[in-house]
């Protein structure tokens, strides 16, 4: 067996064994809904930095849903609201934007290099995202998965009819809102992820 041959069987091992151990011990979750300029590659961006460390010092402030809030069953769907700290400092000087496009990629998991070593994807040509992004996840008490999300580089979330369908398949339960925040450039995070602690909790009434 030469060297290449031995090569690329240690890795497929490797790969097998990782892919076993992560489907026993992660779920994966659908992609958000997209709204304003988000594309999917920053969101696996926004994947890639989820696990950090939380860091509420420049999260959002959430202006809607208001805490401890109570939807009325008929209630028609809301918009959410919020203000950014990385909104308000979007005037960066060139050579910082120049600095920044230079930092490294964030980088990949193990599996997902794998995955692309043996199966390559094909990648949409969308233009690269510079700018503040938000990711909008509603989830219940102890669920792996949101029951909504969205990522938006908008200040804002108005609910469609089927989102909030959704949402009513949980009324009577608390609902938690948390919103992670960063600054992109190229695709890439260079600020951030920020999150709110604690998330906002709010129900949607049974009758």
């Amino acid at each position: 067996m030469n060297v290449r041959h031995l090569s690329i069987t240690c890795v497929a091992t490797l790969a097998l064994a990782t892919s076993a151990c992560t489907s026993e011990t992660t779920e994966e979750c659908a992609e958000p809904l997209y709204a304003g300029k988000a594309t999917d590659e920053a969101w696996h961006a926004m994947v890639d930095v989820k696990s950090k460390p939380i860091d509420s010092s420049r999260a959002v402030n959430l202006l809607s849903p208001t805490s401890g809030e109570v939807y009325p069953a008929d209630a028609t769907p809301p918009a959410w609201e919020w203000t950014s700290p990385l909104r308000a400092s979007l005037m960066r000087p060139q050579q910082g934007a120049l600095a920044l496009e230079a930092a490294p990629r964030p980088s990949r998991s193990l599996t997902a290099w794998l995955g692309d070593l043996f199966i390559p994807t094909a990648h949409a040509h969308l233009p690269p995202y510079t700018g503040d992004l938000y990711w909008v996840e509603v989830s219940t008490p102890g669920s792996t998965c949101p029951v909504v999300q969205v990522l938006t580089s908008e200040l804002s979330w108005q609910l469609d009819a089927n989102t909030w369908a959704e949402l009513g398949k949980n009324a009577g339960k608390d609902l938690t809102v948390q919103v992670m925040s960063a600054y992109l450039v190229q695709n890439r995070v260079t600020e951030g992820p920020y999150r709110l602690d604690p998330p906002r909790t709010f129900r949607r009434s049974a009758q």
